[in-house]
């Protein structure tokens, strides 16, 4: 079972091998979510399902969002259906992949342990290093699965609401790491929300830092030397990761299980549904 990262050579010996297997791709842009379906069609992994951001990851409807912000979790149960419809069962190995350097793919990661299925990992180095191994592709828009079935299980991953945020602010027990990049952290510009600024005492760690140049992720222990930086002595069981819509700090929480840290939590509504919260301070700087 392959539970955080997956190598190419590691999925190709599991396709060889026949095990029960899906390759999910996870491709998007923030800026123009109809290119989703572009891209997939242009290339994937062969035998991949599309896993759209926004319309399979997100909730459409406020009453059925799990929490606020841009991108708003589905319920479990939602989530659940959708996993059926697409072929998946309890018994497969999932494997997720995008060409954004890993920004969206960890969303669907995340999402399946949260459902309660452990066996998922993260194709390291996405789509580019797949093509860079002469892993086979194929284009158009992927063909019609038979469904399957699949049942939830205990959660295996932390959810954190804005009232948890917000109760534990400031305390030891919460140390609060902001993934976003640096200029957005500090309020210098926000291009997505109405605010500027971050959660106040939050760290910054933007999550393009967990990446060597190739797009693979670091070693894990260069991975633990920097986050043991970063938390000064706090304890990484205290660790609350977010981001503007809870999508771009799955990295950072990946990077700490790979490290060896431990799994942390994630605040899925982040800065998005924390900035439009009546009364929640905001900082800047």
């Amino acid at each position: 079972m392959y539970d955080t990262l997956i190598s190419v050579a590691q999925l190709q010996a599991l396709q060889a091998g026949g095990k029960p297997l899906m390759v999910f791709d996870c491709s998007f842009d923030l800026m123009n979510p109809a290119a989703a379906d572009a891209l997939f069609a242009h290339a994937h992994v062969a035998g991949a399902v599309q896993a759209h951001l926004e319309r399979d990851l997100s909730a459409h409807d406020a009453a059925e969002a799990v929490n606020g912000g841009r991108h708003p979790l589905p319920r479990r149960e939602a989530f659940a259906a959708w996993l059926s419809r697409v072929g998946f069962a309890n018994d497969m190995q999932a494997v997720v992949y995008d060409r954004n350097g890993c920004n969206y793919c960890g969303r669907l990661w995340w999402m399946l342990k949260w459902a309660g299925h452990e066996a998922v990992a993260v194709l390291d180095g996405g789509l580019q290093a797949w093509e860079a191994a002469g892993g086979a592709v194929e284009n158009g828009p992927g063909a019609e699965r038979a469904a399957g079935q699949f049942s939830l299980a205990l959660e295996r991953r932390m959810l954190a609401s804005t009232s948890r945020v917000a109760e534990q602010l400031g305390r030891p027990a919460q140390t609060l790491i902001d993934a976003r990049g640096a200029a957005r952290y500090r309020g210098e510009m926000e291009p997505l929300d109405p605010v500027a600024g971050h959660i106040p005492g939050a760290l910054n760690r933007p999550f393009q830092d967990n990446f060597q140049p190739d797009g693979r992720f670091k070693p894990a222990g260069q991975l633990k030397a920097e986050f043991e930086a970063l938390l000064a002595g706090r304890a990484p069981t205290t660790v609350v990761h977010h981001c503007g819509s809870g999508v771009s700090a799955i990295p950072n929480l990946l990077a700490m299980e790979v490290a060896g840290l431990g799994p942390t939590a994630l605040y899925a509504g982040s800065w998005s549904e924390w900035c439009r919260a009546p009364g929640l301070p905001c900082a800047q700087g």
